[in-house]
């Protein structure tokens, strides 16, 4: 039996018996925003969960790895507009059925600020959520894929957790699945327990290749299937987002936009590019660049990434 085969039955068999784990109710339940990470991502405005097909499907849709490049390893860095002062560090290396990843997320993005966040950001707890993952897939036919991530995830404690994912193509359509943080793990903070909540996203994506002018276009469409509480407060969000890539894919251009269908209607708007730094017969390597602006705070900001793809 393969090693992906055998990671990726362990990986289902933790997400059987998480559905059945009962764990207690925290006196604050925060998640990360899922656009927190994926340079690509964000600047499609967080349309991406049929599109993921480099490195950052780790984090976004472990099955889109299968439709990647035979390597792709990125390292990216983000500058949130709030809470001040932080940052998200990313590390990640995909093959088609095989992944690993590091991300280093601030605990207080993860917290709804109290009206005078002026004062209340510096006080808040400035440790980090450091976030470790094995990601692996499995080919169910010639359209569907199945994957995990399993994830190691220590904010003052450590827990295990998982992430799962899906991805069925039909020639130019993707429909893509993912359900992270599926056992809710729950972290002592000194702020008190802090509960990643449980977060669902389905997309749609048109994709169309050519070796004229455009050689690859992504038009994507993602919508969140629970609601969740934020930084920024309760939300439900739907995405949009367009990809094109040219000139032999040496550069790409990204415009995406996303909003709040329920409480407040915070929106985002995005764009970003990517530009090919050194290019060989089988090996490129990328600069991914990306700035977020709009009504919503939580996802104001800008990142960069250096990714290198055989």
């Amino acid at each position: 039996m393969s090693t992906t085969s055998v990671l990726t039955r362990a990986g289902l068999a933790v997400v059987f018996v998480a559905s059945f784990a009962s764990a207690s109710t925290p006196i604050a339940a925060r998640a990360q925003t899922v656009e927190s990470v994926g340079t690509r991502a964000q600047g499609m405005g967080g349309a991406f969960v049929a599109v993921a097909d480099d490195a950052s499907a780790t984090w976004w849709n472990p099955a889109g790895l299968a439709s990647g490049a035979y390597l792709d390893a990125q390292i990216e860095y983000g500058r949130p507009r709030r809470p001040a002062d932080t940052s998200i560090k990313g590390l990640a290396v995909g093959f088609p059925a095989l992944g690993f990843s590091y991300y280093r997320l601030p605990i207080n993005q993860m917290r709804q600020l109290p009206s005078t966040a002026g004062l209340a950001e510096s006080r808040q707890d400035q440790g980090v959520l450091s976030v470790y993952g094995i990601s692996a897939g499995q080919s169910l036919g010639d359209r569907l894929v199945l994957a995990s991530t399993l994830k190691l995830e220590r904010a003052h404690d450590t827990h295990a957790d998982v992430d799962i994912g899906a991805l069925a193509r039909f020639r130019v359509m993707r429909l893509g699945l993912v359900v992270k943080n599926v056992r809710k793990p729950t972290f002592a903070t000194a702020d008190g327990p802090l509960q990643l909540d449980r977060y669902a996203r389905a997309g749609v994506a048109l994709r169309a290749q050519s070796s004229r002018f455009v050689n690859d276009l992504a038009l994507a469409l993602d919508a969140d299937l629970m609601k969740i509480t934020t930084i920024g407060g309760d939300e439900r969000r739907v995405a949009g987002g367009l990809e094109v890539w040219t000139f032999s894919r040496a550069l790409s251009v990204r415009l995406g936009a996303s909003t709040n269908t329920i409480d407040e209607p915070r929106s985002a708007i995005a764009g970003g590019a990517s530009v090919v730094l050194l290019s060989g017969a089988y090996l490129k390597s990328y600069l991914d660049a990306q700035v977020t602006r709009g009504s919503d705070e939580a996802r104001r900001g800008w990142g960069i990434a250096l990714r290198l793809t055989f």
